[in-house]
């Protein structure tokens, strides 16, 4: 399956309703609610089985994504911003609370669960900026180079920083 080609449209997602995914340890789609469905386009058999980056949006650094699957990769809970994209081309921001799903007796991740939210026009605005000058250092240089500079931003933020969890950090400011 294609990716859509990003369009500058967004979907103003419901503020009463969350999108739910569920994914093996691996990312691909094993649940998603029917708001999931109805934001991203896709059906359930587009869904179900897939790699969740199947909504990554391009405008969403890929830093973010590095720090999000260490961070979940080992075995710790976490909150993203993460702009999608849905099937048409059009985008939606949104809130993302993710949890380890692990087996009850290996104590083993066996996979994750979403659940997802709309954020404030204002929090949009910060991050958007942000994640602008991320990919502009990913383009020019690396991921590595783009973490680095993550790290220095949120240094001047405040000195009290827990660099063991950026995306905690970067939520925590905005």
């Amino acid at each position: 399956m294609n990716k859509p080609t990003p369009i500058n449209e967004e979907i103003i997602l419901d503020p009463k309703r969350y999108i739910v995914s569920e994914t093996d340890e691996k990312g691909k789609i094993t649940f998603c609610n029917d708001y999931f469905m109805e934001v991203s386009g896709y059906s359930q058999e587009e869904l179900i089985g897939k790699a969740h980056n199947i909504v990554r949006h391009p405008d969403t650094p890929k830093v973010v994504f590095k720090l999000l699957w260490e961070t979940i990769s080992a075995g710790k809970n976490i909150n993203a911003l993460v702009k999608n994209l849905a099937k048409d081309g059009r985008y939606y921001w949104i809130f993302t609370e993710f949890e380890i799903r692990k087996d009850t007796d290996t104590g083993k991740i066996i996979g994750y669960h979403a659940a997802r939210k709309t954020i404030s026009k204002h929090v949009i605005e910060i991050i958007a900026d942000l994640y602008k000058e991320l990919l502009e250092i990913e383009k020019n240089g690396s991921v590595e180079a783009s973490q680095k500079y993550l790290v220095n931003f949120l240094k001047e933020k405040g000195d009290d920083i827990d660099f063991s969890n950026i995306m905690e950090e970067i939520h925590r400011f905005y």
